[in-house]
């Protein structure tokens, strides 16, 4: 009777990870800009949210108004989406987008 603690090699299994799971696609926290809400409240808001700076949630709020959108945040996918869903929970219009240059 064999040893069940011997393996034979062809028994023996090589399993390499998908390079997709080993590193989590990064993905971009974007803010839209909108007709509704004060730059001020927006601020806050991101403040609030991410813990950022008075100075860097400005930078951030400007780049909203001027441009039409930001992104804010960037990162793994499943803190994108509680970003996004407590950033919608304030009222604001906000999505994630995949990282550019990622496939």
């Amino acid at each position: 009777m064999p040893d069940i603690t011997t393996i034979e090699e062809s028994d023996t299994q090589v399993l390499e990870a998908d390079p997709e799971i080993q590193q989590d696609t990064p993905w971009h926290v974007m803010v839209y800009d909108d007709p509704v809400n004060l730059m001020t409240y927006v601020t806050k808001v991101l403040q609030q949210v991410f813990g950022y700076s008075a100075d860097k949630a400005s930078i951030l709020m400007m780049e909203v108004h001027n441009a039409g959108e930001s992104i804010v945040w960037t990162g793994g996918r499943e803190k994108a989406e509680l970003y996004v869903q407590q950033l919608q929970g304030f009222q604001l219009r906000a999505s994630l987008r995949k990282a550019e240059g990622r496939d």
